[in-house]
This record gives structure tokens, sequence and C-alpha cells, in this order.
């Protein structure tokens, strides 16, 4: 009995000064990717020093939170974000050689854990917990659906507008087309200010690796064109040119000459066309505000109520 009686006092203390808060907002932000289209100087780097800036595009969505500690809180997201790339921005030769291009309209709906790696629940230091601060990271797991497009030039001029979807086409010469639907793993790092103990404004920075290499519709090799059934998809395949060759071969004048038949089906032997050694990634750096919805056990209530709306005197400890 003399044992079991601290634990007793110890959950009631707990319950009686314990917040259990859901806060749920928006987002708005960018979006960017790492795969086989684009890319620097160099051949594939993982991570951010890979990504061109100027392909970065919108990513909106929704989240809710439940924080059910000091430290610790679960999280569920909503998110619609769009990535792009293209061959011609990138100064390596064999890729810019390749010439290709995608867009791909993403949908995703992740859950997370979030774990408080600071806070400062006083940040004026005036006694009116406003307004809060946190610093956190967080992981967890998210599924996604992925429709990649392309855009057909005509030696680098665009002449049909159109955005295709490639999935369909099987470019790579595939049986069946790959999954329009995949897995990723958010992971990253992210803050908040909690502002009158009601609307929450922060930032964060989201790094989400995937389990599949054709979120740009890239991965292997060139697939024989006879096995396309639309014409419009060799065309899209084979965007390769004289005239970007040539340039290419008078700017690297001490590297090994390109030729178009680099970027085309070759019987006899595989052609590369991807990297299938490494999966694509996207990352997503988004604005948050939200509004909290606080709750208190009710021993908290029926004795600490008075304590509402008292401004100018510092409380108990606050766990927001």
């Amino acid at each position: 009995m003399k044992k079991i009686l601290p634990i007793v006092l110890l959950l009631i203390s707990a319950g009686a000064f314990a917040q259990y808060q859901f806060d749920y907002g928006l987002k708005i932000g960018a979006a960017n990717y790492l795969g086989d289209i684009g890319g620097k100087e160099l051949t594939r780097r993982d991570f951010v020093p890979d990504m061109h800036l100027r392909s970065t595009r919108t990513a909106l969505g929704g989240y809710g939170r439940y924080k059910f500690s000091k430290r610790f809180a679960i999280g569920a997201n909503l998110d619609w974000l769009q990535i792009t790339d293209r061959d011609a921005m990138t100064t390596n030769p064999a890729r810019r050689g390749r010439n290709m291009n995608f867009r791909n309209n993403m949908i995703e709906l992740g859950v997370r854990g979030e774990f408080t790696l600071w806070y400062d629940n006083d940040v004026g230091n005036r006694g009116y917990y406003n307004p809060d601060y946190k610093l956190y990271a967080f992981a967890g797991v998210a599924g996604f659906r992925s429709n990649p497009q392309g855009r057909i030039y005509n030696e680098g001029e665009l002449d049909d507008p159109t955005w295709y979807n490639l999935r369909e086409w099987k470019t790579e010469g595939q049986e069946k087309p790959y999954s329009q639907f995949g897995v990723a793993i958010p992971a990253g790092i992210g803050m908040y200010f909690t502002f009158k103990k009601t609307w929450r404004i922060g930032w964060e920075v989201s790094w989400r690796t995937t389990f599949t290499d054709y979120l740009d519709d890239i991965s292997t090799t060139y697939a024989d064109p006879s096995k396309f059934q639309d014409p419009k998809a060799e065309e899209f395949v084979n965007q390769s040119y004289q005239g970007l060759i040539d340039d290419i071969n008078d700017a690297n004048v001490d590297g090994q000459p390109l030729a178009v038949n680099n970027f085309r089906y070759n019987p006899g032997f595989e052609t590369k066309r991807g990297d299938p050694l490494h999966n694509d990634s996207y990352l997503t750096t988004q604005f948050t505000i939200g509004r909290v919805i606080r709750g208190r056990s009710q021993f908290y209530k029926a004795k600490y109520s008075w304590l509402k709306n008292r401004s100018g005197v510092r409380r108990s400890r606050a766990k927001f």
C-alpha cells in the first residue's frame, strides 16, 4: 500500500495540470524534387545540392495534431504539391543531351510523430505565456498518388503545349504501368508560436524518402519504340536532336563526344536512360497557420478555473 500511494498521487497530480490539446490548420509553401531529371554539372548527388531552385513549385495542405505530453505529439496531413524539372536547365552533358522534362501533381496523406527539441512557454517573459514557442523534429509514413506528365518539344521549341500522361505510355517498355500509388517516409524539423493560447503560426521543412524511381517517369533504359501504342510516346522519349548535341560537344571539348544515338533505343544492347540505383525523393517547405482546441481534466477545471483570464500573474508551468 505504501508503494502504491505515491504512484496514485503522482497520477492525480499529472491529471490535474495536464492539458490535452488539439490543433488544426492550413499549410502553404513550396515543393522540389531529386531524381533522374535535371541536376547540376555533376552526376547524381543526393539531397539539396542537386536541386534546381527554378523548378520549385507550390505545396498546399492541411494538418491536424494531438499533443499528449510536453514533449510528444502525433499529427496527420493532407497535401497537394507539384514537382517538375527539365534537362534543359542542367549543365551536365549527358542529362542535357537526353532533353527530358516532366511535372507531377501529387496528393499525399500522412501520419507522423513529433518530438519537442526546445521550447519557451513564455517568450515575452511577461507572465502571460503569450506567445509560446516550440522547436520540434518529426518522422512518419505517408501514402501518395503520383501522375508524371510530359511535354513534347520540337528541337527545343514547344509546339505542343499539351501535358501528356506518361504512365500509360510505358516509356521504358514495361509489361504493365508502374503503380500510381506509393509510400514515402517524411522526416524534418519545424517550429511554431502560439498566440493567446489560440492561434499557431509556424514553419517546417520535410524531406520525403520514397520507394519508387518513377516520380519523373525515368529509371532504366530506352525501350523499343515499336512497342509504343501511341506515336506521341516515341516523340516524347526521343527529344534529343543533332543541333543540341553539337552545342554540348562544342562546350565540352575535353569530354567524350556525344551523339544522338546515345539517347535512342539501340538494338543489341541497352542504352541508359536513367539511374535505377537511386529512388526519387521530394522536399516541401511550408508555413502553417492553425487554431488550438485546448482541454483540461475535470479536476483541473474544478480547482483552478479561477485562474482563467488573470492577466499579469505568473501561473504554474503551462504545457501548450
